[in-house]
C-alpha cells in the first residue's frame, strides 16, 4: 500500500483481537508500520511480537533487508516494538533512531547493549537522499518518550498513536472506510488513551498546527489524508474538554428497581429539548471503552446502582474507577439507586460526585424496594434538569 512513492505501509492486520490490554476492540486493529526507500531505507516503528514474521517479509517484498539503514521508534509500547529485538538481528545493518527517554524505557524491555541506537532531538535531521526525517516530541501523549517522525518534503506525519483508531480491514485510507465508525473509533481511542493527557495534545496540535500536511499515518488503524482538518478539529474540541449537549445515565441493575429509575431519568431528559443526546448505559452490559466514549463529551451525568452486600454493584464500582483514572473534564452530576434495609450503594456515588470535583445538582434520588410513582416522578424532573444544565453546559 503506498502513501507516496517508495514510501509504503508494511503493516499488520490483527483480525482477531477483542480485548486490548482491557480495551474492549470489536473491529479488532492494526500495527502499522511503513516503509521508506530513497538512497538510504528506513522503517518508521515495529509491530507486535506475534506479526513480526510478517513485518520482515512485507520488507523482503520491498527491498533487501541488508538494506536497512534505519528503524524509527517513535514509541515504546509493546504493540509497537514487541518484535523490535528480532527485527534489528535481521536487519544487519539498521541503526535504531529513538529519543533519550524512549532508549531508557526500551532498556528496561530488551538488552539493548547490543544495538546501534543513534538518538535523535526535535533538531535533529536524518537526510535519506531527496526526503529527510524530522521529529516531534509529544510527551505523555501517551507515554513519556513518545515522538512523531515528520518527511517535509511529502508533508507526513507519522504519528504514533496519536490519531489512531482500532479497526482491522483491508482498506488503508480514511476515504475507503464508512467515515462515521472511522471517527467513532477514533474518539474510543482517544477516551480510553489520550483523555488524562490534553494539555500535552493541545500543546502537540500547536506544534503541528506550524507544519503543512497532507498525510496523517499513525500507528493503528487508517491514515487520514482526506479528512485531517476534520480530525484535527476533533482532537482540539476533545483536548479541549468541550461538552456536547448530551446526558450520559450510567446504572445497574437487579429487579428494576434502579433501572426504572433510569428510565423516568431518561424520559425527562429526552422530553427536555430535541437539541439534548440522551444514552443510558447499563454498565454490565456494555464495555468499559465504550461508556468512556460516552462519558467524553458528556456534559451531565446521572450515576446508579442498588445496594448489594453494603456495597455499589461490583461493575458501577469498575466504571468509577477507571472513570477516576482517566481524569474527564468535570461534569454536572446526580446519583440514584434502590435498596432493601441499607442506603449504601448509591450514597456511595454521591460521596464519589464529591470526590471527582464534578457538580451535584440535586440530593441523591432513592427507592426503599421499588420506586414509587412519586420517586419517578423526581426523576424525571431530575431528567429535565440535567438536559438544561447539559444544554447551558454546552453553549458556554
Amino acid at each position: 500500500m503506498e502513501l507516496a512513492k517508495s514510501i509504503d505501509w508494511i503493516g499488520c492486520v490483527d483480525w482477531d483481537v477483542r480485548d486490548f490490554h482491557s480495551f474492549d476492540v470489536p473491529h479488532g486493529t492494526t500495527y502499522n508500520s511503513y516503509l521508506i526507500r530513497d538512497n538510504k531505507t528506513a522503517v518508521i516503528d515495529a509491530v507486535k511480537v506475534p506479526y513480526i514474521s510478517s513485518l520482515l517479509h512485507n520488507i523482503a517484498k520491498k527491498t533487501e533487508l541488508a538494506k536497512v539503514d534505519y528503524v524509527v521508534c517513535n514509541h515504546a509500547e509493546p504493540d509497537h516494538t514487541g518484535g523490535l529485538a528480532e527485527l534489528l538481528a535481521a536487519l544487519p545493518n539498521a541503526t535504531l533512531l529513538c529519543n533519550a527517554k524512549c532508549k531508557e524505557t526500551l532498556s528496561a524491555y530488551f538488552d539493548t547493549s547490543g544495538w546501534k541506537i543513534q538518538l535523535v532531538a526535535p533538531d535533529t535531521k536524518i537526510a535519506l537522499g531527496s526526503r529527510t526525517l524530522t521529529f516531534i516530541d509529544t510527551p505523555m501523549v501517551h507515554w513519556p518518550e513518545s515522538m512523531f517522525t515528520y518527511i517535509p518534503e511529502d508533508q507526513i506525519l507519522f504519528s504514533m498513536d496519536a490519531f489512531g483508531q482500532h479497526i482491522a480491514c483491508s482498506e488503508r485510507f480514511d476515504d475507503q472506510y464508512d467515515f462515521k465508525t472511522v471517527i467513532e473509533e477514533a474518539k474510543t481511542y482517544y477516551a480510553n488513551i489520550v483523555t488524562p493527557y490534553g494539555k500535552q495534545v493541545q500543546r502537540v496540535l500547536e506544534a503541528a498546527a506550524t507544519l503543512p500536511i497532507k498525510m496523517i499515518a499513525p500507528s493503528h488503524g487508517l491514515i487520514w489524508r482526506s479528512h485531517i482538518s476534520e480530525i484535527i478539529e476533533k482532537y482540539q474540541h476533545w483536548a479541549g474538554g468541550k461538552y456536547a449537549p448530551k446526558v450520559l445515565i450510567l446504572f445497574d441493575s437487579m429487579w428494576h428497581s434502579t433501572a426504572g429509575i433510569a428510565e423516568a431519568i431518561m424520559g425527562g431528559a429526552a422530553q427536555a429539548s430535541e437539541k439534548i443526546h440522551v444514552r443510558s448505559l447499563q454498565v454490565r452490559k456494555n464495555p468499559l471503552s465504550r461508556i468512556a466514549a460516552e462519558m467524553l463529551d458528556a456534559a451531565a451525568v446521572a450515576l446508579g446502582s442498588p445496594t448489594m452486600n453494603m456495597q455499589m454493584m461490583p461493575q458501577v464500582s469498575a466504571v468509577i474507577t477507571y472513570m477516576k483514572g482517566l481524569k474527564f473534564t468535570p461534569k454536572s452530576a446526580i446519583a440514584f439507586g434502590s435498596y432493601g434495609w441499607a442506603s449504601v450503594g448509591t450514597n456511595q456515588l454521591d460521596r464519589w460526585i464529591d470526590e471527582a470535583g464534578w457538580t451535584r445538582l440535586m440530593p441523591p434520588i432513592q427507592a426503599r424496594f421499588r420506586p414509587t410513582a412519586e420517586t419517578l416522578k423526581l426523576a424525571e424532573e431530575a431528567g429535565k434538569k440535567l438536559a438544561q444544565t447539559a444544554l447551558r453546559m454546552a453553549e458556554s
